[in-house]
């Protein structure tokens, strides 16, 4: 075995593998909203609300498997960092800011909500009633 890994438990390393995504997500989101829209990737749902809900989504489940001490704290962030996207996108030459691009942030972030609570009844055990 690994001599760093030594002693780690599976559970904290799967969390910080979890968390390495989220942050690089967190990053990674960020460029794709700031760059010029001749310089971004084609990686794209075909309509930019349909990012906008993916990208909150999956960075609400990577969030709220990797902070679960913090949540609701950290949905607000989420939320905060969306708003904070759309402030510096006032700022770029070829970017603006838009309210619907935040709502979208917003339904992304439910979606996240709703996915993890589905999981969470998924894995939880059942009462067996006798």
């Amino acid at each position: 075995m690994n001599p760093l890994l030594r002693g780690v438990r599976a559970a904290e390393l799967k969390r910080g593998l979890i968390r390495l995504a989220f942050w690089m997500v967190l990053g990674g989101v960020l460029l794709l909203s700031l760059l010029p829209n001749t310089a971004l990737p084609p990686v794209d749902l075909g309509w930019d609300k349909a990012n906008h809900v993916a990208a909150f989504a999956v960075l609400g489940l990577l969030g709220w498997w990797s902070f679960p001490q913090a949540r609701g704290r950290l949905l607000v962030m989420l939320l905060l960092y969306g708003l904070a996207i759309e402030g510096l996108q006032t700022l770029t030459a070829d970017r603006q800011a838009e309210w619907l691009d935040v709502a979208a942030d917003t339904v992304g972030l439910a979606l996240a909500l709703a996915v993890a609570g589905q999981m969470r009844l998924a894995t939880s055990p059942t009462e067996n009633p006798s």
